[in-house]
């Protein structure tokens, strides 16, 4: 009778072990990705229209290669941001690109280094939830990023750079194969008038979330620029690693940090 009733704990504790798994597993696939050049939700360079929870604080940094930065980082670069989410449909970031003392002629001064950067506020409005008006209708999001400094048609202006402007229209509709397996799908149309970083056409990526692993999430993506691929892994309940390889090739990757007020 003993030797039931421990095997009958040992199996409880076995159920009890794995149910507890799986709501972590489940909490924390529940964050979403922020993208590395914008500081905001979305998939690697391209927006999509998923929300976070209300009063989403994520906190981030990052390593962004040249390639992926408008033609005044000549040079490999960080940035920092913060971003909160807040009415549960809007999402506001503000991001900080560094310089380095060549780009600001400071070199004469023996200055070097990162000394300076380029701030950036984004803002995104959630218009319509996922199945809101009928089952299968996707999400949809309008945003910008860098609305106000100029929308630089001088590429090469000090005045009003506006480096990061975007405007853009996002929608995403998420499928569930076989009831476990998530997929997102993507598209969205990017407008700005820059001669430097030109984002002016539709965009579409996909995002996949593997039912073994619910926290990695690999992206796939055209932002009407470059293809990029990537993914996305959240630990901890609070961290997220973000890895992207624009055009296949040249990598750009940082952290997350995300916590719910």
């Amino acid at each position: 009778m003993q030797r039931l009733n421990r095997k009958n704990m040992k199996e409880k504790n076995t159920c009890l072990l794995r149910l507890c798994a799986v709501i972590l597993l489940i909490s924390v696939s529940s964050v979403l990705p922020a993208q590395l050049t914008y500081g905001t939700t979305g998939l690697l360079n391209m927006p999509s229209a998923e929300m976070q929870k209300d009063k989403t604080v994520m906190i981030g940094g990052n390593f962004l290669n040249k390639e992926i930065t408008p033609t005044p980082w000549y040079y490999h670069t960080y940035n920092y941001y913060l971003n909160i989410t807040f009415l549960s449909f809007v999402e506001f970031s503000y991001v900080s690109t560094l310089f380095d003392a060549e780009h600001l002629q400071l070199g004469e001064k023996d200055v070097t280094g990162f000394t300076n950067q380029d701030r950036q506020y984004s803002i995104r409005i959630r218009l319509l939830k996922e199945g809101q008006l009928w089952k299968h209708m996707p999400a949809v999001v309008i945003g910008t990023s860098d609305p106000t400094t100029g929308r630089g048609e001088i590429a090469t202006s000090r005045v009003g750079n506006g480096y990061f402007c975007r405007f853009y229209i996002a929608a995403t509709k998420h499928l569930l194969l076989g009831g476990t397996e998530d997929i997102g799908i993507h598209a969205a149309y990017i407008y700005n008038r820059r001669f430097d970083n030109p984002f002016n056409g539709p965009a579409v990526g996909i995002s996949y979330n593997p039912s073994f692993q619910p926290q990695l999430r690999f992206i796939a993506e055209y932002n009407s620029k470059d293809v990029s691929v990537g993914a996305t892994y959240s630990f901890f309940n609070h961290l997220q690693a973000q890895i992207l390889f624009q055009r296949l090739q040249y990598f750009s990757g940082g952290l997350t940090f995300s916590f719910v007020l």
